[in-house]
């Protein structure tokens, strides 16, 4: 923690005035015009734009951690050119290969474990994390050698995932601890991590043992629900010896599946198929766990993709009464926007996926895509959004999302919907955990812009200058030569 630093003419949120911030013990002392009475290091910014540090409020830690150094198979237009850049990428020795990021929505062809070396241990993972598609060998290593496709969805993939050797624990930790000093330098000062583990634990070891540079709220699967409540954990606690920068999350429950694998769970039946998607918890159960976790002290996250599956959850959140989180809320029925304005509920959503998910959104909810993403109508209703990545679904990158809240695309495509698009403000603040600028008393959990991103376009907006971020008052990002003289805007 830094114990006192001066930022002085530093330009205060979006089109705002020059003002000198003072940071002590971790907190943002003061913002005023001129602070004279200072005694430490202090920073001539020159007119660069200082933020709220963004939160990425949906992350996998360690799937990020690992996706980062797996194969890369977003460009495969099939089956069977997914399995070829695979074989293309097969190292000599025998241990398990993994490729990430397949989109077979619109493929032509099936993932089948026949098209994989069957004697070689080969995993391939979709983007969306939904399905995960095994060789003979594979399966294999985790009990399933009998399994006619190696092709796995949700529960059933999720444990044959965490079945696989995986990395000794300290390489891992060093991987995700990298990951985090990347997030900083896109001006991140905090996460929501929805890792399949048990997250405070894996993050107070490694807040121990690595140099961790952002904040961490650690969520709990619904496997381990007992158990925290055992350990008497609450969501918003401090995790005692992690100096304040770790807290209890919200325990995480799923409704349904995902649109790219099919198993959203919507009142209309996807093309071709007749099914409707796949309910993974009904919503007796699904109230009965959310009362249980809520009774002490946690909130739950509910995992909700269609529009069936959104309103189970917001009946469920009525029927109990608790705080808590709606995660994705990717398709809304008309009538069900007002009821995400209820008191302690938060929207967390990923505008990232609207442009990678709009031909195959195009394709499966043929004629409701105008209530898909629906981040503008969701606003207009009373929710509070809080925008996350996914990651790796996405890149662990705010940005991404802010930026494609704004504009409803990522490329030279035109807006997807335009009439969903979200005002810069909003987007910023949904990207920061409501914060929309700086205020004494405040963490010191900062991001300094090269430039006010109300003055770039839409493509320096995805990837704007940041010349420093400051988490607990401590610089966690701050390149070599940065902070020089520049012109005011």
């Amino acid at each position: 923690m830094s114990s006192n630093l001066l930022l002085r003419n530093a330009r205060i949120g979006l089109g705002g005035p020059l003002r000198d911030i003072l940071i002590t013990g971790g907190r943002v002392a003061a913002v005023r015009e001129s602070v004279t009475d200072h005694l430490g290091e202090a920073v001539d910014l020159e007119g660069a734009t200082v933020l709220p540090g963004l939160w990425d409020a949906h992350v996998h830690s360690a799937q990020w951690a690992q996706a980062r150094r797996r194969i890369d198979l977003s460009g495969a237009r099939s089956a069977r050119e997914a399995a070829d850049l695979m074989a293309a990428n097969l190292p000599p020795s025998g241990e398990v290969i993994m490729g990430y990021g397949f989109r077979d929505a619109l493929w032509p062809d099936e993932p089948d474990r026949g098209l994989l070396p069957e004697a070689r241990p080969v995993v391939l993972i979709s983007n969306d994390l939904h399905t995960v598609w095994f060789s003979g060998a594979a399966l294999a290593l985790v009990g399933l050698g009998g399994h006619p496709t190696g092709v796995l969805h949700e529960a059933e993939g999720y444990h044959a995932l965490v079945a696989l050797p995986a990395p000794p624990a300290e390489l891992l930790d060093r991987w995700v601890a990298t990951s985090t000093g990347a997030a900083a330098a896109r001006g991140v000062t905090g996460m929501l991590d929805f890792e399949l583990a048990d997250n405070v634990t894996d993050w107070l070891r490694r807040h121990r043992e690595q140099e961790v540079a952002v904040r961490v709220a650690c969520s709990i699967p619904r496997a381990g629900l007992d158990e925290a409540i055992a350990r008497g954990l609450r969501t918003g606690d401090v995790v005692a010896g992690s100096g304040g920068l770790l807290e209890v999350g919200p325990v995480k429950m799923f409704v349904d599946g995902s649109l790219n694998t099919r198993t959203a769970y919507c009142d209309d039946p996807y093309p071709g198929s007749g099914g409707r998607g796949r309910l993974e918890t009904p919503l007796a159960e699904l109230a009965e766990v959310m009362a249980l976790a809520a009774r002490h002290g946690l909130h739950p996250a509910v995992h909700a993709i269609g529009d069936l599956a959104t309103s189970i959850a917001l009946d469920a959140f009525e029927r109990v009464g608790c705080p808590g989180r709606i995660e994705h809320a990717q398709l809304v029925r008309p009538a069900d926007f007002g009821r995400f304005a209820r008191p302690g509920l938060i929207a967390g959503v990923q505008p990232a996926h609207a442009p990678d998910d709009r031909e195959v959104a195009d394709t499966h909810w043929h004629g409701r895509t105008g209530r898909a993403y629906a981040y503008a109508d969701l606003l207009a209703a009373g929710a509070t959004l809080e925008i996350g990545s996914d990651a790796p679904v996405a890149p662990l990158d705010p940005w991404d999302g802010i930026a494609s809240a704004v504009t409803r695309t990522d490329d030279e495509r035109p807006p997807w919907h335009p009439e969903q698009a979200v005002p810069l403000r909003d987007a910023l603040a949904a990207a920061a955990r409501g914060r929309s600028t700086v205020r004494a008393g405040d963490p010191a959990d900062l991001m300094i812009l090269a430039r006010d991103p109300s003055l770039l376009t839409p493509e320096e907006l995805r990837r704007p200058e940041v010349l420093g971020t400051l988490m607990d008052g401590r610089w966690t990002h701050r390149p070599p030569l940065r902070l020089t003289k520049r012109p005011v805007d």
